[in-house]
């Protein structure tokens, strides 16, 4: 088989290796989701805590809030990542490599898990968090021992959605000098006309999502009592 001798495949050189920019992938992927879920897991429970509050000062924060999650989900990646390469140059001091990339990549993140997270906490019973409160609990005391541990298979679920996602931007971040496998795919593939690297970015790409997906079904699934009582 000679497509097995490219040097796709026997070499680790990050330039032409197709190991090396799976790992480039994996370790931008993983940053940006350290970092979106840092931020975006709080940023949908604001959303949820001050959407139906009485206080002024509650709904103005959750209409700017929501006004700028809704602003970062409109944006194509690719447009985001060429809109931010002054900031990018800023932050990060460079606007090409893995880093760079990454600091778009989460930018684009947080919003959309944000939203999704606000989703899981909407679906949460009323009645349990109302119970809770009738005990004398706090509000935080709800967040943390109600909300937070009713959502958290489908608060699983939208970290592996969102994961999943950031895989396939971390391609579109390829394009424009990210690295990684969309970078492998664009200069050893696409303008190489090889079209043996292209199958097999592609392939790894989608063992990648596959085993994203297989990890956060078992995960949520282990931690749904409702899925261990039945």
């Amino acid at each position: 088989m000679e497509w097995l001798q490219n040097p796709v495949f026997t070499t680790w050189d990050s330039n032409t290796s197709l190991w090396s920019n799976a790992l480039i992938t994996l370790y931008m992927t993983a940053g940006t989701m350290l970092f979106a879920t840092v931020v975006g897991l709080p940023v949908g429970v604001l959303l949820f805590e001050t959407e139906k509050s009485h206080g002024a000062l509650a709904r103005w924060v959750n209409r700017v809030v929501g006004f700028v999650v809704n602003v970062g989900r409109s944006f194509p990646f690719i447009i985001l990542i060429i809109a931010l390469i002054p900031v990018t140059r800023f932050m990060v001091g460079r606007v090409t490599g893995p880093n760079a990339a990454m600091f778009a990549l989460t930018i684009s993140a947080i919003p959309f898990l944000a939203r999704l997270i606000e989703i899981n906490l909407r679906e949460i019973s009323a009645g349990k968090i109302e119970a809770t409160q009738m005990m004398g609990a706090s509000r935080w005391q709800v967040i943390r021992q109600v909300l937070l541990p009713e959502a958290l298979p489908g608060i699983i679920g939208s970290l592996t959605t969102t994961t999943i996602a950031v895989v396939g931007y971390t391609a579109m971040a390829g394009v424009v000098g990210g690295k990684g496998l969309g970078d492998l795919a664009t200069r050893m593939g696409y303008q190489s006309y090889d079209n043996v690297v292209m199958v097999a970015t592609v392939v790894l790409l989608i063992v990648i999502v596959i085993a994203i997906q297989g990890l956060g079904s078992f995960a949520a699934k282990a931690v749904d009592h409702r899925a261990r009582q039945s």
